[in-house]
């Protein structure tokens, strides 16, 4: 038991923080599934206090469904498209962007989605967004748009089509005014905030500013709580963590210098040399 246990642990740890988003969509699903089997009226009362209302006042009192309406979804094929949308991504953003910038552009493009859908609900009443917000759009659209402004004239492929990024980014920004007007009017203005986001992200990202500092300060904190737990137990090996401490720092300062080369010239302008080191570095 403890065997497969660690064998899971160490697949999931393997995953790109993206794909690592998939199984934990993929796992709320089926809680929230089983609970609203087993509890009558279930679905109801998770959906409620996971998902983001439509009244600014109740999402005041339940603070934290600013990023929990994230990890909902509606129905299975709701949940199946957004997450093969995540996986083509983690894709991409692991062959050219640290884990770090992955997690903060998907989680700060939900919350960003939701400040927008509440925003409004509560002032733009002729759009008449009835309903509560789920889903992980909004973040899947930051990931997106931040792609299509970082590096507008880099070519992708879907189904036999080329096609270079920036157009990908019209026509979902164009198709989204539908989705505004339509019954899921809350979904579409939520997948603008997310997109704004990702914009504001790519244009900081290319003067070489990084946005969501307090969100860096979070993920700080827990990486030094680990390390002081490992250092605890491994006094004895303190001098081979001061190695590999400076091997990673060197690592992510190559890793941080073609991404800046990238934002001034392209990702055409990298030699194989530095692909490669992308492609190998994502992989890690």
């Amino acid at each position: 038991m403890t065997s497969l246990y660690q064998d899971i642990k160490d697949k999931l740890t393997r995953l790109h923080v993206l794909e690592q988003f998939i199984v934990i969509n993929s796992f709320v699903f089926i809680v929230v599934g089983i609970m609203s089997f087993l509890i009558t009226n279930g679905r109801f009362h998770v959906f409620e206090f996971l998902s983001l209302s439509n009244d600014l006042w109740e999402s005041i009192l339940h603070p934290w469904s600013l990023l929990t309406y994230g990890f909902l979804h509606h129905s299975f094929s709701h949940l199946f498209f957004n997450m093969l949308c995540l996986y083509l991504l983690a894709q991409t953003f692991s062959n050219l962007f640290n884990a770090r910038m992955s997690l903060k552009i998907y989680l700060l493009g939900i919350i960003s989605g939701g400040i927008l859908f509440l925003i409004a609900s509560s002032f733009l009443p002729f759009l008449r967004i009835n309903n509560s917000l789920v889903g992980a759009s909004a973040g899947l659209w930051a990931c997106i748009i931040f792609l299509s402004a970082y590096m507008p004239n880099k070519v992708v492929g879907i189904l036999r089509f080329n096609f270079k990024l920036k157009y990908l980014a019209y026509v979902m920004i164009a198709y989204n005014l539908l989705v505004v007007f339509s019954s899921n009017s809350g979904g579409g203005i939520a997948h603008y905030g997310g997109g704004l986001f990702g914009f504001y992200y790519a244009k900081e990202l290319q003067k070489g500013r990084e946005t969501g500092r307090f969100l860096d300060s979070i993920l700080n904190y827990f990486n030094k709580s680990i390390k002081t737990v490992y250092r605890k137990k491994h006094n004895n090996s303190s001098t081979n963590f001061k190695k590999n401490d400076r091997s990673v720092y060197n690592h992510q300062k190559q890793i941080d210098l073609i991404l800046d080369k990238i934002s001034k010239s392209g990702y055409e302008s990298l030699t194989k040399e530095e692909k490669d080191f992308l492609f190998r570095a994502g992989k890690k």
